[in-house]
């Protein structure tokens, strides 16, 4: 029984670790992919590389042009459901009050 607690413990743990939310594209005013993670340098180079089957991919969404970070990845995630449902206006808004220039933001996360 006191495996069984630790496990509950630590599986709490992970799901209170922080997170991130990101957006992708393909080029400036392009087309734009909302996205979660716990690990945002990982997952910006999986995308990268074409590890991820599916819209990146197929769409070649390679540039970062923004991201928040969040304490809690419960946080990133209810705010990665609700950008996913903004109009592309409000989101690209958020872009360039961000990253006015829409530049790759890869190289600033792997500092």
């Amino acid at each position: 029984m006191a495996g069984l607690v630790r496990a509950i413990h630590v599986l709490q743990n992970s799901l209170m670790a922080g997170g991130w939310i990101y957006i992708l594209t393909n080029r400036p005013n392009g087309i734009l992919y909302v996205g979660v993670t716990s690990d945002l340098v990982r997952r910006i180079y999986e995308h990268r590389s074409g590890f991820v089957a599916g819209f990146t991919r197929r769409y070649g969404l390679k540039r970062l042009v923004y991201f928040e970070q969040f304490d809690d990845i419960r946080d990133a995630i209810q705010r990665e459901h609700n950008m996913k449902h903004w109009p592309r206006a409000w989101k690209v808004r958020k872009i360039i009050a961000f990253n006015p220039d829409w530049d790759d933001l890869y190289e600033t996360i792997t500092r």
